[in-house]
Order: structure tokens, then sequence, then C-alpha cells
């Protein structure tokens, strides 16, 4: 596995999930899931061990004038490059912008933080975008088409990771210096990768609460979007993992197609079913207040909870007190492919993979993040809230 390329976002799954339907469970016999069972095929040990060290992993920063944290200007063991051959001094720069899609929250809230950032940085002259609307063919089109446009920097969030490698390998053989972010490719060649930690490290930081929440023998209950998305897989890999290593029973694995009514529909089948749930795992929290609902709704007390960094669970949470953590990949990092293109059009160093802290919200940091004015599907983690003009452009 190639571990610096690989895809790693979360917002892969949104980008296919209109390709997925009435999808099957994946429980077996006796209520073990197969997936417990045995290692999956997307489970790296190496690379597993990797993220969950890097958790705990001290930072590095960027040179801060007001000595504050910005965790998008943060780095992980970074191996440095030099970028000398990229400097043009004196601003004026055309950055431009391949963007795989603004087709979910996720995205919408990272790319109205990136343009608010292109704001703060009067050395850019123009920003170019192009939305690829989730298809590669499109995608492919606007990379050969900016290439024509005169960029000083190329910043990439590739739509798949194998089909889209060959564009960014021509768009690296321009000499023009390219960013990915978000999502990786299979080659080398972008000055830079940035992404925060990944998938194994938000599955465990679900799986190991509930671990410790569940009393031995407890059932839970595994919710998952879909199949076949490497990042979504590495989540699910990751728990599996833990929880095989545990006195917890799940009960099953589920996809939800990210759909809310059809989260309340199995979680309240497996209520019945079971006659109780002590802990529900999620490898993305869209449609974690559908699930509570689907507990409140049928008189049950709601268990352990994994969720997301969303307003409406964030809120949730604390209305219902419930017992609950949030796994995050956070959107702050739309704010790193701006400031690394500027690093790098200024010939300083940047990290070969730039790899960004990936904080998860507890209970003890619940209060922090709730933003009552926002919309519910407002993410917590944007690394917004300093900015100018905040909160109207995320509204």
């Amino acid at each position: 596995m190639n571990r610096k390329w690989s895809v790693v976002a979360l917002v892969g799954a949104f980008a296919v999930a209109g390709c997925a339907s009435d999808l099957p469970s994946t429980q077996a016999p006796g209520g073990t899931s197969e997936s417990a069972k045995a290692k999956s095929e997307f489970f790296d040990q190496a690379e597993f061990e990797r993220q969950l060290r890097f958790r705990t992993a001290k930072a590095t920063g960027l040179d801060s004038q007001d000595g504050t944290a910005k965790p998008w200007e943060q780095m992980l063991e970074p191996q440095l490059v030099d970028t000398a051959k990229y400097a043009k001094p004196g601003g004026g720069y055309h950055l431009c912008f391949s963007n795989a899609s603004v087709d979910n929250p996720w995205r919408q809230v990272g790319f109205k933080t990136m343009k608010e950032e292109v704001k703060l940085h009067p050395e850019i002259a123009k920003f170019t975008v192009l939305d690829a609307e989730a298809k590669d063919d499109k995608q492919i089109s606007d990379i050969q088409s900016l290439a024509s446009q005169g960029c000083s920097a190329l910043i990439v969030s590739p739509n798949t990771t194998a089909t889209l490698t060959p564009a960014v390998e021509a768009a690296c053989a321009t000499g023009v210096p390219v960013i990915v972010f978000d999502r990786g490719v299979k080659t080398s060649c972008p000055v830079t990768f940035i992404h925060p930690i990944g998938g194994f490290a938000f599955g465990a930081d679900g799986a190991e609460f509930l671990k410790e929440k569940v009393a031995p023998g407890g059932k839970v209950l595994a919710l998952r979007i879909l199949p076949g998305v490497d990042v979504l897989e590495q989540r699910w890999a990751a728990a599996s993992e833990i929880f095989s290593g545990s006195q917890v029973k799940v009960v099953g694995v589920e996809f939800t197609n990210g759909d809310a009514a059809k989260t309340k529909s199995i979680v309240n089948e497996y209520i019945q079913r079971e006659g109780k749930i002590d802990g529900v795992w999620m490898d993305a929290g869209a449609t974690a207040v559908a699930a509570v609902e689907a507990f409140q709704d049928a008189g049950a007390a709601i268990p352990p909870f994994v969720g997301e960094d969303q307003q409406d669970f964030l809120r949730m949470w604390a209305d219902e007190k419930m017992t609950a953590v949030a796994p995050t990949y956070p959107t702050y990092q739309w704010r790193t492919p701006i400031i690394a293109a500027l690093r790098v059009l200024g010939g300083k160093q940047v990290p070969k993979e730039w790899v960004l802290p990936q904080p998860k919200v507890t209970q003890d940091t619940l209060k922090d993040f709730i933003k009552q004015d926002m919309p519910p599907l407002h993410y917590a983690m944007c690394g917004c809230e300093g900015m100018p003009g905040y909160p109207a452009p995320w509204k």
C-alpha cells in the first residue's frame, strides 16, 4: 500500500453515494459481523500503528506572530522539501484550484473557508476555480484547461485516486507546482500532499470510546455509508480491529447510504430485534441525529454514540446529555493548500506529506464547539471563527 498517495477523505463517500442503493447488511449469523471475525483487506498494520501514534505526536507549526495555535498550519513529523525552483518573488500570483465537487455540506463548509483564506493574502491577484461536479472526466478536462491559463500554482482535490493520477502527472510535467489535498493520487510528483491523519485514526477514536463505555457483552451496532471507499473501509477496519480485541459484541454492520430515513429504520429494526443496543459506532456522522431519534421514537435509552462534528449532532449531544464522542476530519484543512501554495511560490520549504492534526470532540471540549447561530450541518472544525466576516460567509 502506498500510504502517501492513498485516498484519505471522508467526502469520497458522499461523492459516490448516489451510486449505491439497497446495500446489504454485513451481519453474520449469530450476530457477530464478518468484518469483526477477520481482518479487512483494507487493514494495514503499519499504517494503522502510524496513524494511532500520530494522534499523540507533537505537532510543529509555521511561525506565528501572535503565538496562537493554528492547526491548519501545523504538521506531524514533516519531511521538508526544497521549493527554491518554484520561487516567484513579487506577488501578483494566479492560484488555480481543480475541485472534485461541492456536493455535500463538508465540502461546502471547506470551500467557503478556502475562499476566505484567499482574501487574507493580497499577493494573490487571481483565484480561478473549476468544479468537477464529482465527475472524473470533467476534472481531467478541468486540469487540462487550467494548464493553459497561466496558473502560478495548481491545487487539486481529486475526485478519485487512480483515475485522476495521469492528469495530475501531466500537470506536474508543465513545471507549475502542484499541491494535492483532501484525497490523494498515486504519484509522488506533487510538491506536497495535505491531509489530516486519516481513516484509521478516525475509526479507532470511536471504537476505543465504545470499548471503554460499553460493558462486557454489550451490543454495538455499526452504521456505515457504503462499501468500497478506501477511507471509510479504513475507518471500519480500525474499529473492527479494536472491537475484536474487546468483550463488546458487534451485532450488526449496516449500510445506510447516508439516508436519514433508512438510518432510522435500521436502528429501529435492531432495537426490536435485540431488545437493547448498548452502543452505536458510525463511520461518518451525517445521519447521527436520525440514529439518535430512532432511540427516542422507540422510547429506548440513548446508548453511547459515535458521531461527528456537525452542529446538529453536537447540540443534540448537549441537549440530551448523551455519552458521546465525535471524531473529525477537519474542514480547516481547506485553508492549508492556499498557505502551502504561497510558501512554495516564496521558495520556502513545505512537507512532502503535510499531515495535519485530527482532533476529536469529547465531553470535556463539547461546549467549545457548539455554535447555536450556525446551520445544523456546519462543521465545527472549520478553523474559521477568527476569520474576517465570520460567521456570515458560512451561513
